[in-house]
């Protein structure tokens, strides 16, 4: 009788070790799948919660522009970006550019935002800036529509304007917001090389020792960080990340293609380049002001012509009335665009065309939600009617009141609009 009680006893253990093996691969079985329904999620929804206004930032509707649309038989289809909280496209980019600083530690809070800009993205970093604790320095050329630094002022950003010049001079006014940056973290470090080395934080009139945990940074200098819209990657990520992905979802994967300028081409790249991603036979053209070299860049691989070199232009750093679009350098965030084409537009184009929407669809937008448009009706007529063509608008007319907007501006530079309808765009 022993043996079979010691085979049952076996038996027994084997069977438990079985059991126990059972449960242990069905439990990693459980949280692999839960891992990869995470990354599911993940992957669908990349953008992280956010609450408040910038939680408000993204998701703009999609709207059908019906004169354009009707007028090419074309179905073209603009973001309506000039309804983000901050007025623009660039909220998306001021968002990310500061949540990647904070993460990454190159920003704290109380820490200042500084960053050379025409107008947009300035605005845009000192409306979020605050709800991250941060402050917002920012240098403007003074040739920037005024409207734009009173805007500024009004946000309470610290606002300076400076005359335009080359990008290669240490004056110009990205190179005048990176040494701004680089000052706020000397003062910073100036604060915490006078501060007693018991590493004493006080936060609002209460001490706590903090031991071995590093120096502190005094609570009135919290150092700078450099935003560098034109070479941060966090631009076209913002863009890859929300822009391109709510064009997919909206228009449900069917559209043919996506047209719009560049300042510092992370819109065109991060949109192209998800499109591109999901459907490779999408178009992605580039519009380009008059003085840019990117429409060379992009149809014939080479930056600049003759007539466009520098010295040769009226106005540094371009000979038009268009603002934030349209560059004579490849950007980091450029460089990820995948583009099929590019086609030039002009400043009275661009005028015709605000004036026209205006008029036809109650549209009131800025120089380069205009120059869009112009390239989103070439577009059309290239690849001919029953196609879907998608563009961005960046922004409203409200910032370009003194200038885009302005009928005795526009005179004097012999930028008076006349079209009727959009015979404008047929004289070349």
């Amino acid at each position: 009788m022993a043996a079979p009680a010691k085979l049952i006893a076996i038996i027994a253990s084997l069977s438990l070790s079985l059991y126990s093996l059972y449960l242990l691969t069905n439990r990693r079985r459980a949280i692999s799948h839960s891992k990869h329904k995470t990354l599911i999620t993940t992957h669908n929804n990349n953008k992280p919660k956010r609450n408040g206004i910038v939680g408000a930032i993204g998701n703009t509707p999609l709207i059908r522009i019906n004169s354009l649309s009707d007028a090419t038989g074309c179905e073209i289809l603009a973001k309506a970006e000039f309804l983000n909280p901050g007025g623009s496209v660039k909220d998306r980019v001021a968002v990310k550019i500061i949540e990647e600083a904070l993460e990454s530690g190159q920003l704290l809070k109380g820490g200042v935002v500084t960053e050379g800009s025409a107008g947009s993205t300035a605005i845009s970093l000192a409306t979020v800036a605050p709800a991250y604790g941060c402050k917002c320095h920012v240098v403007i050329p003074d040739d920037a529509a005024i409207e734009k630094s009173e805007i500024l002022e009004a946000l309470g950003a610290t606002v300076e304007r400076v005359r335009p010049v080359s990008i290669t001079h240490k004056d110009h006014f990205v190179n005048i917001a990176r040494r701004r940056a680089l000052e706020a973290n000397k003062l910073a470090l100036q604060d915490i090389n006078q501060t007693d080395t018991k590493n004493v934080t006080n936060t609002n009139g209460y001490s706590s020792d903090k031991g071995q945990q590093g120096a502190i940074v005094s609570s009135e200098h919290k150092g700078g960080f450099f935003a560098d819209q034109f070479e941060n990657l966090a631009n076209y990520r913002a863009h890859y990340e929300g822009t391109g992905p709510e064009i997919w979802e909206q228009t449900g994967g069917k559209l043919h293609a996506f047209i719009a300028a560049a300042g510092t081409g992370g819109t065109v790249a991060g949109v192209s380049r998800f499109l591109k991603e999901k459907d490779p036979g999408i178009k992605c053209f580039l519009v380009d002001p008059p003085g840019s070299g990117l429409f060379n860049k992009v149809t014939r691989g080479v930056m600049y012509t003759k007539e466009e070199a520098e010295g040769k232009r009226l106005k540094n750093p371009f000979d038009t009335i268009t603002e934030g679009i349209g560059i004579n350098r490849l950007t980091e965030n450029f460089k990820m665009a995948q583009l099929d084409g590019a086609f030039k537009g002009t400043d009275i184009e661009a005028v015709e065309m605000s004036r026209f929407l205006l008029k036809n669809d109650g549209l009131f937008i800025g120089s380069s939600s205009a120059m869009n448009c112009v390239g989103a009706v070439r577009l059309a007529r290239l690849l001919g009617p029953g196609h879907t063509v998608v563009t961005i608008l960046c922004d409203s007319g409200m910032r370009h009141l003194s200038k885009f907007c302005n009928p005795e501006y526009l005179s004097q530079h012999g930028l008076t609009p006349s079209a009727k309808a959009l015979e404008f765009l047929d004289c070349r």
